[in-house]
């Protein structure tokens, strides 16, 4: 349904909303900017059915899947807001030491579209933990507009503390296999690329969809491989690649860039018309072979 609804919508209509998540644009003004397209013919429902998340589409793997076990887990975070919480899945189809892997949300908490990526990485075979930045605050509220208000009323720097505070927690766990992946979209794409840059052995394999990079100062700490995963539409995060990767190259980082053709920014989000369903299910599966390779 969503492919069928992206295609129906013109691009501008992508960029506004990109602008509107990004909190460059008010709601009243991106709502004004698409009624500007209903005068050309488009329908506003079309419209906002595409853009807005749908997350009872977001479920590929259901909570209920035997060969998974989702909880919630608590962890401390003292250099962060002291206590954090997440979203736990182990597999249950698998014995032994497993690879690990953070799943890292975007700017609006941890929403059912992330929550489902961490099932999916479960089912895999991974143990996934998916923290909630906005624990601190209650929690993601159930809707993406109070979300992205609260995660921006916090302190930045906190946050990225707090997600290093998870990926400790992680990595101890008793069947961890002591090595630890980080997957992350749009501002988890970013934490993902920070995670490797603040400390070069906590994790051991990142992949940043569509993230933005670490502060320069930080990169020549940068040890773990990376996959980042790009929108070929997404003008705003790629004009921040040609000088992040001139930084990998310069500190030896093992990387390989993706650049997936048409897609916008969130393309890999199954909730929104942003998705693209060719190119989410590519950059997956090299998702899966890129953990499998580094951190199995």
């Amino acid at each position: 349904m969503q492919q069928k609804l992206n295609n129906a919508i013109p691009q501008q209509a992508f960029d506004w909303y990109d602008s509107y998540a990004h909190g460059e644009m008010d709601r009243r003004t991106f709502i004004t900017k698409l009624g500007s397209l209903v005068a050309l013919g488009y329908s506003m429902t079309v419209l906002t059915s595409a853009l807005l998340p749908n997350y009872a589409q977001a479920e590929q793997i259901s909570f209920n899947d035997a060969d998974i076990k989702a909880t919630y887990a608590q962890f401390d975070s003292p250099l962060g807001h002291g206590k954090g919480q997440g979203y736990l899945v182990e597999p249950t189809h698998k014995s032994g030491l497993l690879p690990v892997v953070l799943v890292i949300h975007e700017n609006r908490g941890l929403n059912p579209y992330i929550k489902d990526v961490a099932r999916r990485l479960a089912k895999a075979g991974f143990i996934a933990f998916a923290p909630d930045a906005l624990f601190s605050l209650g929690g993601y509220p159930g809707n993406d507009d109070e979300g992205r208000q609260m995660q921006s009323s916090l302190d930045r720097s906190k946050i990225e503390q707090d997600f290093v505070a998870a990926g400790q927690f992680l990595k101890a766990h008793k069947q961890s296999n002591g090595k630890l992946g980080a997957v992350g979209f749009c501002f988890g794409g970013y934490i993902v690329n920070f995670l490797a840059a603040v400390d070069a052995n906590l994790i051991q394999a990142g992949v940043p969809f569509y993230g933005t990079p670490a502060a320069k100062a930080l990169r020549h700490n940068i040890k773990a491989p990376l996959l980042i995963q790009l929108a070929e539409l997404d003008e705003r995060v790629n004009n921040t690649w040609p000088e992040y990767e001139q930084d990998l190259i310069a500190f030896n980082v093992p990387y390989q860039m993706h650049m997936y053709k048409n897609a916008n920014h969130g393309f890999h989000n199954d909730s929104t018309g942003r998705y693209d369903e060719v190119n989410a299910e590519l950059a997956w599966q090299r998702t899966l072979a890129f953990f499998n390779q580094h951190i199995s």
